[in-house]
């Protein structure tokens, strides 16, 4: 027979660990209200905002000014190209500067690119090449100052908060990926959408404002090696790590294959479900949804999970879910799908910029965020241009699953490899 004792003994084991979780899920949470982490948490979140409903506006104004799906490609890699070629040395200069000032400088001269739209759009003399190269602007200045930007957390938290504080960021980018294009979808039906710049424009002050007065002045530790190639020599010693090496790998083809998939997305709902900018706003809120929910989550996983394992599994599961997106012929499924999209791509790339910013040297802590920028936003240009050149010719959704079954092959792969590799170190 079995005892009380013994058939109660799974239920004590389901409160422990429930309590863990709440625990654990209180302590991350808890970091808002510190002085530092919170203010610069709620900033982030205004900036976002701001971003997110231009990026609801942006492809919405290139279509209507009559571009093809290859230049909206193209805007979108003219925003994140420039990270190929400068992203390691604002690694570099994030280890070597005062991270505020970079930040303050570089955001400010972003801000200059959508008021210079709200004018262009004021004096009706827009034109799709002038939106590419404000966007190549904004490249430029985020492949100098974003290292420096991802340095924050670890640089204003604890090696143990540095997981809790990195997916309470990703919380923060997905709300506003949640409220910006609501915002976006009610500011083009009732002012027009010029409105979405001018929100972006306006939502970098409070930011510029708490980089300079609540971050901390960074203290450039002394150098080891020469000072004339402090890139290839930080480049080397990261990439000598090989548990930093195959995450690196994984968040570049993530990125590569699976990132066009909200490119596009204006382009599908348009063309493929004839649908107008306020189902994409809301489809592109429902990816925000289903982020927000991946990065709560993950507040509550324990410091204990193995990064790895979880970026790399919902790494193969983004690609299935892009693969089944590109042949979904129902709209109403349309945002079901962004949904769980949007929630496992949070969790693998989160988990790996946990693991990255936990596992990194602090005196290459720069260089490292530095190659996951590269990895993520350059991938994503590069898959956007090829992405949209495929479409040109196969049509959107077939360009779309080609990408999903690629990316799920080369997970697997990639997996695979690291697990042999493992098991070799060992």
């Amino acid at each position: 027979m079995t005892s009380g004792a013994e058939r109660n003994f799974p239920q004590a084991v389901v409160k422990i660990r429930t309590a863990s979780l709440v625990q654990t899920f209180r302590e991350s949470v808890g970091l808002l209200g510190t002085r530092r982490f919170g203010t610069f948490w709620f900033a982030s979140l205004l900036s976002s905002i701001g971003t997110w409903a231009q990026q609801v506006a942006e492809p919405w104004l290139l279509l209507t000014l009559g571009a093809s799906p290859f230049v909206i490609g193209l805007d979108s890699f003219a925003g994140d190209a420039p990270i190929w070629f400068l992203t390691l040395a604002g690694g570099a200069l994030a280890d070597r500067s005062d991270r505020r000032r970079i930040i303050a400088a570089f955001q400010s001269i972003q801000m200059l690119c959508p008021a210079a739209i709200v004018v262009l759009l004021i004096a009706h003399r827009v034109h799709p090449w002038m939106i590419v190269a404000l966007s190549t602007i904004v490249g430029l200045t985020d492949a100098l100052s974003m290292p420096s930007f991802q340095s924050i957390v670890p640089s204003i938290l604890s090696r143990d908060q540095v997981a809790r504080g990195v997916a309470l960021n990703s919380t923060q980018f997905n709300v506003s990926r949640i409220v910006g294009p609501a915002i976006a979808g009610a500011l083009i039906s009732s002012f027009g959408i010029m409105a979405c710049f001018a929100l972006n424009t306006l939502s970098y002050i409070p930011f510029i404002g708490i980089a300079l007065w609540i971050l901390p002045r960074w203290t450039p530790t002394v150098r080891r090696e020469p000072a004339h190639d402090p890139v290839r020599v930080g480049v080397r010693q990261v990439f000598a790590q090989r548990r930093l090496r195959g995450t690196l790998l994984t968040v570049f083809l993530t990125s590569l294959l699976c990132s066009p998939l909200i490119t596009f997305m204006p382009v599908l709902v348009q063309v493929a479900f004839h649908g107008g900018v306020g189902r994409y706003s809301i489809v592109l809120a429902m990816f925000g949804i289903g982020g927000l929910t991946g990065a709560v989550a993950l507040l509550a996983v324990p410091t204990t999970v193995d990064r790895k394992r979880l970026n790399s599994t919902f790494a193969v599961l983004t690609g299935a879910l892009l693969a089944v997106t590109a042949v979904n012929p129902l709209l109403a499924a349309l945002p079901i799908l962004l949904l769980a999209a949007g929630a496992v791509m949070t969790v693998s790339n989160t988990a790996a910029n946990s693991l990255i910013q936990a596992t990194a040297d602090r005196h290459l802590l720069g260089q490292t965020v530095s190659l996951y920028m590269l990895a993520i936003r350059g991938g994503s240009a590069l898959g956007a241009l090829l992405t949209g050149a495929a479409a040109v010719h196969i049509g959107v959704r077939h360009a779309l699953l080609l990408n999903g079954l690629l990316a799920v092959t080369a997970q697997i792969v990639l997996g695979f490899r690291r697990r042999v590799g493992t098991a070799d170190a060992v």
